[in-house]
């Protein structure tokens, strides 16, 4: 039973949307996190910290990642020594803090990724061909406006 079944005709259309979000949003994580282990034979855990890394090319000390990443450093480290280990990412010496790592992704960590992202675009994609590209512009309106709502900043109304 997914989180959308606990409502009922009688709550507000709000609550019921609310959780229909949440269950498409587990629906299709889920599909990801397996085609990512079948496919990759990774987890989302570490694709994610894979796709910051490839954001900064130069790398990225362990608590920056752990901060955008929103999980504890040892879940960083742990999921770092995997990559370190199959040649995926470097550590490298921070000059101004001997205590420090920067994380970058190595050759061979860019060229697995961007493997890994072409599919992953592909997936998310699948996930919502039923939508026309109107439809898709008119959902990531109306949820920008929500967003704005619960948490007030600037941000650019188009995909």
């Amino acid at each position: 039973m997914d989180l959308e079944a606990r409502a009922h005709n009688e709550h507000p259309d709000s609550l019921r949307l609310w959780l229909r979000l949440l269950t498409c949003t587990q629906l299709i994580e889920k599909q990801v996190r397996g085609q990512l282990r079948d496919q990759f034979d990774t987890t989302l855990p570490r694709f994610d910290l894979m796709a910051q890394l490839e954001r900064a090319p130069n790398g990225m000390k362990m608590n920056e990642l752990s901060r955008r990443m929103m999980v504890t450093g040892g879940n960083v480290t742990a999921i770092t020594d995997q990559l370190t280990r199959e040649g995926l990412v470097e550590r490298l010496d921070v000059a101004e803090d001997r205590r420090a790592w920067r994380i970058r992704l190595t050759f061979k960590g860019r060229t697995t990724f961007k493997e890994m992202a072409q599919q992953h675009e592909q997936w998310i994609m699948a996930a919502f061909e039923c939508l026309n590209e109107r439809e898709i512009k008119s959902l990531y309106q109306l949820l920008g406006r929500v967003k704005q709502q619960v948490h007030p900043s600037p941000e650019p109304e188009t995909p």
